[in-house]
């Protein structure tokens, strides 16, 4: 396959700097060939300019014609075919038959956002008709909507080189939203954004939707990315990926003369809160099936379970010797860059230097040089565990902590002091639920999805998902990035009051054109309405 190599500034390519980024194949330990050209300011300025001049015309842009830009786009990417999976695989080394999955996700959540903007009701439309009589005061006519925000600043993350990247669910919720988006292509996979993003330029051409909808751009400078952040333009940003980066974002967002808001995912140590009942009825199902979530992708998800939790008592212990015989026969996995599997090691020994804590590892060691590394598993009590907060932060990477405790109240303030998660996952009975009702509530404080006898891996795409959580899992635990939902995050309320109908947008006027559900005088219905009640 050849590789242009340049920035996607609008319908144009780019390449006005000399910097090259270059792919490297984790699986060989080898740099690809192909150099990618690093964006300059005066083209992110450029990119950005587009997409000031697009927003007008995008957000007046009918509800049809979006989803029809949605599902061309989708038809685009399955168009690349293999050639896109085998890119990908080189440039991660995630296998062909993930990537596969990972495509059919991405695919699949923009013709979800399709429907969304074809059904409508996602405006939350509110009416409350006028009162004129009403004493002591009239009411006058109140229509109240979201609209867009205006042009999105989306970071390809690095785990997720399809489903949360160029095309993925970022891009796809701005874009529904009627946003245009500029991407920041990252820089361990220039070569699969390259192609995507190709797709998603010829979808923009083929259903004729203006200029500067959608651009991307090459950068690795850490101060190069923070402009597009900046840049007076860009009206919010989505991000996945490490806490260090996430909060230098979230952090240019807040300090511009106008702050904007900035969804950022970042860390998640996912906890794992294993009660009696649990282990009297299934352990063997649950030691197999909790492993495999912690090693999962090499460990390489954000639900990834980082912490296990449960009573010291004769089945926990044998709970715990089964899960560390799996970790002893566990075998190496390529991670997705090298930076990422030397900073797994170096956080893996730094723990293993914890007094109190004690390490199982797997008996075959990983290649250095192939980007390989080793599923380990850290063995501790809730005492340790309690006097080194550190030990709850995550290693990301296939490890995870077990952690005895030896009382119930320990159990909880382990629950209390934890910081902000996406997961919380509880095993065990109906009956054990009742009973640790204060433990379930304290878990609501702390994550943004509760998991009852199942695995925090696998997040499905869809209305009810919410893929978030309080600091540092997200910036704003309010928001999801997984899901329906996700579209809120790129929209903003505006109320219409006392506005003709002519001049109310369509769902605002009395006969409900579009035929959406709203909330008209405290009632959701989609029923039209009388002008004055």
């Amino acid at each position: 396959m050849v590789f242009h190599g340049k920035n996607f500034i609008g319908s144009q390519f780019s390449a006005s700097g000399g910097k090259l980024i270059y792919g490297f194949n984790p699986r060989t330990g080898k740099q690809l060939d192909e150099g990618f050209h690093e964006a300059t300011p005066e083209e992110i300025d450029r990119a950005l300019a587009l997409a000031e001049s697009a927003f007008p015309i995008l957000r007046e842009s009918p509800p049809e014609r979006v989803a029809e830009f949605l599902e061309a786009i989708a038809g685009e990417i399955e168009a690349l075919g293999d050639e896109l999976l085998e890119r990908a695989s080189t440039e991660s080394g995630l296998t062909k038959e993930r990537l596969t999955g990972e495509r059919g996700r991405t695919t699949s959540q923009l013709r979800m956002f399709a429907n969304v903007v074809s059904e409508g009701s996602f405006v939350g439309a509110s009416i409350e008709t006028a009162l004129p009589d009403r004493k002591p005061a009239a009411r006058p006519d109140l229509r109240r909507m979201l609209i867009p925000i205006g042009p999105v600043a989306v970071f390809g993350a690095s785990n997720f080189p399809l489903a949360f990247s160029v095309a993925g669910g970022d891009t796809a919720s701005a874009l529904a939203a009627k946003n245009p988006v500029i991407v920041k292509a990252h820089p361990a996979h220039p070569g699969t954004s390259e192609l995507v993003a190709g797709a998603l330029l010829t979808a923009v051409r083929k259903t004729g939707m203006p200029e500067g909808t959608f651009s991307m751009v090459h950068t690795a400078d850490p101060e190069l990315s923070l402009s597009l952040v900046k840049h007076p333009a860009t009206k919010a940003v989505g991000f996945t990926g490490s806490e260090r980066a996430g909060r230098a974002i979230f952090n240019a967002a807040a300090q511009r003369p106008n702050p904007i808001p900035a969804y950022v995912e970042m860390g998640s140590n996912n906890p794992v809160f294993v009660l009696p009942g649990a282990l009297k009825m299934s352990l063997d199902s649950i030691v197999q099936g909790l492993f495999g979530s912690i090693t999962l992708g090499v460990g390489q998800f954000c639900t990834s379970p980082g912490v296990v939790i449960g009573n010291a008592d004769r089945s926990f212990q044998e709970f715990g010797e089964k899960l560390a015989a799996l970790f002893e026969k566990g075998q190496p996995g390529t991670m997705l860059h090298p930076s990422i599997a030397k900073g797994y090691r170096e956080n893996v020994e730094h723990r293993a230097e914890t007094i109190g804590v004690s390490v199982i590892r797997s008996a075959e060691k990983g290649d250095v040089e192939k980007t390989e590394t080793t599923p380990v598993l850290f063995q501790t009590d809730a005492g340790v565990w309690l006097k080194n907060r550190e030990l709850a932060n995550e290693i990301f990477g296939p490890s995870a902590v077990l952690v005895r405790s030896n009382s119930r109240d320990q159990l909880l303030r382990i629950a209390g002091e934890w910081s902000g998660t996406l997961t919380a996952t509880i095993f065990g009975t109906p009956e054990d639920l009742e009973e640790n009702r204060d433990l379930v509530a304290i878990l609501q404080t702390k994550a943004g999805r509760l998991i009852f006898n199942g695995f925090p891996t696998g997040v499905e795409v869809g209305n009810a998902m919410h893929h978030g959580g309080p600091y540092p899992a997200t910036g704003d635990a309010k928001f999801t990035s997984v899901g329906t939902a996700a579209i809120l995050r790129f929209l903003r309320p505006v109320c219409f009051q006392n506005f003709p109908e002519k001049s109310l947008p369509a769902e605002l006027q009395s006969g409900n054109p579009r035929g959406i559900w709203r909330l008209l005088n405290g009632e959701l219905t989609k029923a039209a309405c009388d002008r004055l009640g």
